[in-house]
């Protein structure tokens, strides 16, 4: 293995470290905590986290294998099933983000209505569509032998190496790519441009009353008028950094990657295997980075993790109080025999 292997190789570990600490620590505070159960969208995060635990435990091992190695991990049929199931999670991913874009657009945008246009039975619904679209791709691609080892990515995923079905492979991956990342982004920036559009209206609002009541009150002190003026200012660019976060992160993490795929099948520029590999890890991360962008960062998970290690914490410290006064009654009824 030379340098770049091994730091990609590396690379790879930590990925799957922390994805599977943070998709695990999502998965407790949504069991621990009622309250986050009882809202809608965490049935969507509930599965995009196990979309991402199944990716971290099942497909990043073994493209770690296959960095290392620089061949096929297990069998044919093993990998089949490998890159049937990174098609499918992937996906899925995607789709759950869209549909979390969704919840978040009906909820600002149509706050009185919500909850009778989002409910638990209008998810499911939204959940057995994005399951319905993700399985259809891999299944397709399985039955024409379309999955396999692909060197170039280190990866059990799409993959054809017989050249008389290389037209029939070069629409399958186009119109693939089309219906579930293309189609994720423009549900994001619609929905979420929206979200940004009237959170901006409420925001001016906001602004226009903050501005008449520091007019109204002429005596007040200037420090006062600095940190309502600097709120303002948060308050505007808070909603921008919310969003450009939700789609800057699908865009960085699964657009290097789509874009090589359908630079490969075009045969025009060359693919270094090593930006293969890149362009994969890139497409990991964004199990990585969801946990933090749509739940732990969050004030209501905060609170539940924060609660659940003040619990662990205050067992401990019973249990050492209890084994302290343990330890001292023995002590004086040793001195009094």
């Amino acid at each position: 293995m030379n340098i770049w292997e091994v730091i990609l190789a590396f690379s790879v570990v930590v990925l799957i470290l922390v994805s599977l600490l943070s998709n695990v620590l999502v998965l407790i505070c949504f069991l621990y905590s009622a309250d986050i159960r009882k809202q809608v969208p965490g049935l969507f995060i509930l599965n995009l986290t196990f979309s991402n635990l199944l990716m971290t435990v099942l497909n990043m091992p073994l493209t770690l294998a296959g960095i290392i190695y620089k061949n096929q991990p297990g069998g044919d049929q093993f990998c089949h099933m490998v890159g049937f199931l990174e098609t499918f999670l992937t996906t899925n991913s995607m789709l759950s983000m869209a549909a979390l874009s969704i919840d978040r657009w009906i909820a600002v945008v149509f706050p009185l209505s919500y909850h009778s246009k989002m409910r638990y039975k209008d998810a499911a619904l939204i959940l057995s569509y994005t399951w319905l679209h993700s399985v259809s791709f891999p299944i397709v691609a399985a039955s024409l032998s379309w999955v396999g080892f692909h060197h170039l990515y280190a990866s059990c995923t799409l993959y054809n190496n017989r050249s008389e079905e290389r037209t029939q492979f070069v629409i399958f991956t186009g119109i693939f790519h089309i219906l579930s990342f293309l189609l994720s982004l423009v549900v994001l920036c619609f929905t979420y441009l929206k979200v940004l559009k009237v959170a901006r209206f409420h925001c001016k609002r906001i602004d226009v009353i903050t501005m008449q009541t520091l007019v109204l009150l002429v005596d007040i002190h200037p420090s006062v008028r600095e940190r309502c003026l600097e709120e303002q200012k948060r308050r505007r660019q808070r909603a921008t950094k919310k969003i450009s976060t939700f789609i800057g992160t699908f865009i960085l993490c699964f657009a290097p990657y789509v874009i090589t795929r359908l630079v490969e099948l075009s045969s025009v520029v060359p693919i270094s295997s090593h930006w293969g590999v890149v362009s994969k890890c890139l497409a990991y991360s964004k199990a990585v980075s969801d946990p933090f962008v749509y739940s732990l960062l969050r004030h209501q998970y905060k609170t539940t993790w924060k609660d659940i290690i003040n619990k662990i914490l205050k067992r401990s410290s019973i249990n050492s109080s209890a084994l302290t006064s343990e330890s001292h009654n023995q002590n004086i009824l040793q001195t009094t025999e």
